[in-house]
């Protein structure tokens, strides 16, 4: 038998086998029931936006307190009561912040100094003062007078055709007490959430596993239940204490790296600044662009040298790069076992839901969405669309 024969022979036993055993047909879709799911998923969406003062401190404690509770547990093991060691923590948490506050405020304050003459000098840059030729900005403004001037000159012959009128000049409403008092609101309403999340965490480390236990018994009688019940929990568990452990880990080699960089390439507050570009770096893809422009137009500002500027937007997108695409990504990845497709587009959708804080929120969040997709028979596509 010829190759070409052997071919069809095996095409024509396919054929018969899947005529013989036809694929099922695909499940018609409910339009009620999809309809109804799509309204409650948007309601659930606006619902998470409009209670974000509620939720973002709710979520910020719970996954704070996940990752202090092995030092509360641990010593727990050395005889020492919940209540003590739960105080203890804090203690150590709220000294640790305080310190880290009272060794850069020098710096700070130097760079809050400096804000009036940098800002000064940064508007004689952009108009272009040093040179006798115009700059672009100040072309593009000559030329928006023009036209508002032509504007103005039509709407006055307008009027004049059409007999007097009544013009009504309102006072600007904006004043710099204005600005002081909003700055001073936002400052108290940021102290009053952190406040919130760390009286949050205390109770959430004082009760250990009572809400655990809870959880438990709401899921009914079923074994089966409660054991997967346990296992999400761990999951959980294990999950935002390994990413959060990852995180200070990088984060802290970034400063460090930032820091070295900084102090070599001669720039001013260099402390300052790599605090700033490990505690931005928190957020994805959009901490380490806003710690780039702001140190490079700090350089600029220093000593006035596009050298430098360059340098240090170089130094810091190479340092991001080197600790957040490779090792962030591998331990992450890791960790997490999400692809990073879905880690960004978790990244957009929180950010969008809850801003700055939604950002630093969307790894968590998501992957204890997928942890609870896993474990949960009807949610494995899910899973499967955020795993790698």
């Amino acid at each position: 038998m010829s190759e070409a024969q052997a071919d069809d022979k095996a095409r024509a036993a396919d054929a018969e086998e899947f005529s013989s055993h036809p694929l099922p047909l695909a499940k018609p879709i409910d339009p009620r029931g999809f309809s109804i799911g799509l309204i409650a998923v948007i309601a659930a969406i606006f619902a998470l936006k409009s209670a974000a003062e509620f939720f973002v401190p709710l979520m910020l404690g719970m996954i704070v307190a996940y990752t202090l509770n092995p030092l509360v547990v641990w010593l727990e093991h050395r005889r020492v009561g919940r209540m003590i060691g739960t105080a203890l923590v804090m203690l150590a948490v709220v000294a640790v912040l305080g310190l880290l506050a009272n060794t850069l405020q020098g710096e700070t304050e130097t760079i809050i100094e400096q804000l009036p003459r940098t800002t000064a000098k940064f508007s004689a840059v952009v108009q272009g003062r040093h040179d006798d030729q115009p700059s672009l900005l100040q072309r593009v403004q000559a030329a928006a007078g023009e036209v508002d001037k032509a504007r103005r000159q039509a709407a006055n012959d307008a009027a004049s055709k059409q007999g007097p009128t009544h013009v009504i000049v309102d006072n600007p409403k904006t004043s710099m007490n204005d600005l002081m008092w909003e700055g001073s609101r936002g400052l108290a309403a940021f102290a009053g959430q952190v406040a919130i999340v760390l009286f949050l965490v205390f109770f959430l480390l004082l009760s250990g596993d009572t809400f655990k236990r809870k959880l438990v018994r709401l899921t009914g009688p079923s074994l089966s239940a409660k054991k997967i019940t346990v296992q999400i929990l761990d999951d959980i568990n294990v999950s935002i204490q390994k990413y959060m452990l990852a995180l200070f880990v990088t984060n802290t080699l970034l400063a460090v790296a930032t820091w070295v960089a900084f102090s070599a390439l001669g720039l001013q507050n260099a402390g300052a600044w790599a605090v700033a570009a490990g505690l931005l770096h928190v957020v994805p893809y959009f901490g380490p662009l806003i710690t780039a422009i702001a140190t490079g137009m700090a350089a600029f500002l220093q000593g006035g040298s596009l050298t430098l500027a360059l340098s240090v937007v170089g130094a810091s997108v190479a340092i991001a790069s080197i600790v957040g695409m490779l090792i962030t990504t591998w331990m992450t990845g890791r960790i997490t076992r999400m692809n990073p497709a879905a880690v960004f587009i978790s990244l957009l959708f929180w950010t969008y839901v809850w801003g700055v804080c939604g950002a630093l929120l969307a790894v968590p969040i998501t992957g204890m969405i997928k942890v609870i997709c896993q474990r949960v028979e009807q949610f494995h596509p899910v899973a499967e669309l955020l795993g790698e």
